[in-house]
């Protein structure tokens, strides 16, 4: 089999530091029969968490919304662990744990974001366009990844684990401010009349963010590629 080249992992969120050093900590401590592909499981268990939380969050009763915050620490352990393990232990397998990391990832997303979708919290439309572009980011780092070994996990200083935290204190505050979780904004969308909750308006930010870092990577990675790549009798100093 051809040697595998693996990309260069590219880590500049906020607590990437912090995290390192938990996710070296943890590691260590597992026992015996704890595997990375158990830990993916757990991650995945995790997703379901949230959906089910943001669901019965929405249609039972807020206090639901516990469970949701419960399913990003689980997601966050399974997650982020499962690759540590493997690098603590030597064990990395680097074209099996791709594959299976970021099939696994997407499902995950899935979930997390239909269940968000289906709780009556926030619009299905809204949250299955922020899965969309979600998942349009995840390709075009997978693409980097191919072509450019380079694997970018933080864009604006940001990754999966300050999502998770934002996401735990957004739930944290509907639950317990009982004003923010009662607003409601009518408008007007395409002749069509429509009500924003609160978790609508973060949703919508979210969205706007995404999209933008979406476009600033694009045309950052089209120019990159342009010097790397040049046409034929054209080529760059």
């Amino acid at each position: 089999m051809a040697k595998h080249e693996e990309s260069v992992r590219i880590q500049t969120s906020v607590l990437n530091g912090i995290e390192k050093k938990v996710l070296v900590w943890l590691a260590e401590r597992q026992p015996g029969w704890m595997t990375s592909d158990i830990l993916t499981g757990i991650g995945t268990f995790g997703a379901i968490v949230i959906a089910a939380g943001f669901i019965l969050g929405g249609i039972v009763d807020i206090n639901y919304l516990w469970l949701s915050s419960a399913g990003f620490v689980i997601n966050w352990y399974g997650d982020s662990l499962d690759g540590t393990l493997a690098r603590v232990r030597n064990r990395q397998r680097p074209l099996y744990g791709y594959y299976l990391d970021h099939t696994v990832d997407a499902i995950n997303e899935v979930i997390m974001f239909v269940g968000a979708g289906l709780s009556g919290l926030v619009h299905l439309e809204l949250a299955l366009a922020i899965l969309v572009i979600y998942l349009m980011l995840t390709i075009n780092v997978s693409v980097n990844a191919h072509l450019k070994k380079e694997f970018c996990l933080t864009y604006a200083k940001m990754g999966p684990t300050e999502f998770r935290i934002i996401m735990i204190i957004v739930n944290t505050v509907l639950i317990y401010v009982t004003p923010i979780r009662e607003v409601a904004v009518s408008m007007t969308l395409a002749g069509h009349e429509v009500t924003l909750g609160a978790l609508d308006m973060v949703a919508g930010v979210i969205f706007c963010v995404l999209v933008l870092i979406y476009i600033v990577t694009v045309l950052k990675d089209v120019r990159d590629y342009d010097r790397l790549d040049p046409m034929p009798g054209q080529e760059k100093k």
